[in-house]
């Protein structure tokens, strides 16, 4: 990771086409370092879990609709993407000098998903309060985070007990690492049990979403 971090903290400074062409056969490198890595976090993880596969992000950006023009991401990032409909959530992996991040969830839920995971916390949030409780979440998560509307979404009640969960339109664990820890030999084992520490929230939500508020099976 040295060498990511090191070519990150210059292209931070030097964010423009001219500079990355002159510098692409040491970008090439880090990539290549950068997938061995990623590959190897996915072939552990898939020791545990049914993975759909892996997506590592570009570097490019894409500044059509941003006042950012700056034309290259300051991180690098991979996906891994569990095997749907019966196993649900997303892991995620950020390297960045100083906002390293390993987190995983639900990022952008369809609508219909959405709309069942706060029917459920209509009903009870006994499981999710357990599961967010548990010393282990509490150690790696500290809580569960996401994105919330501002007010009650339609047809739920303002004053429900759990509105707080209800009114998230994400539900996102995430755990910080500062540059010494990614860079320490323990980092990736570290990643993986982050990782590993997200399945009861995933089994939980993937049982969930794959029944009907009876609990009946939807596939």
């Amino acid at each position: 990771m040295k060498k990511a971090f090191e070519f990150l903290k210059k292209l931070e400074k030097n964010n423009n086409r001219e500079w990355f062409t002159q510098h692409k056969t040491e970008y090439d490198a880090v990539v290549k370092e950068n997938k061995v890595f990623f590959n190897q976090i996915y072939t552990e993880l898939q020791d545990h879990d049914n993975l759909k596969g892996i997506h590592i992000f570009r570097i490019y950006r894409d500044v059509r609709f941003s006042k950012d023009k700056t034309p290259y991401k300051t991180d690098f990032g991979v996906g891994y993407s569990r095997s749907k409909p019966m196993l649900r959530g997303g892991y995620y992996i950020q390297l960045e000098p100083g906002n390293s991040f390993v987190g995983g969830g639900f990022w952008g839920p369809e609508a219909k998903d959405l709309l069942r995971i706060r029917k459920e916390f209509e009903i009870s949030t006994t499981e999710i309060d357990k599961i967010t409780s548990d010393k282990t979440f509490v150690k790696y998560f500290g809580e569960l985070k996401g994105d919330s509307v501002k007010t009650a979404p339609r047809g739920f009640d303002k004053d429900h007990p759990a509105i707080d969960l209800i009114r998230k339109k994400q539900y996102l664990v995430l755990r910080k690492f500062t540059d010494k820890e990614v860079l320490s030999d323990n980092f990736q084992k570290e990643v993986i049990q982050t990782l590993l520490a997200m399945r009861p929230f995933f089994d939980y939500m993937s049982e969930v979403l794959t029944t009907d508020l009876n609990g009946e099976p939807l596939f």
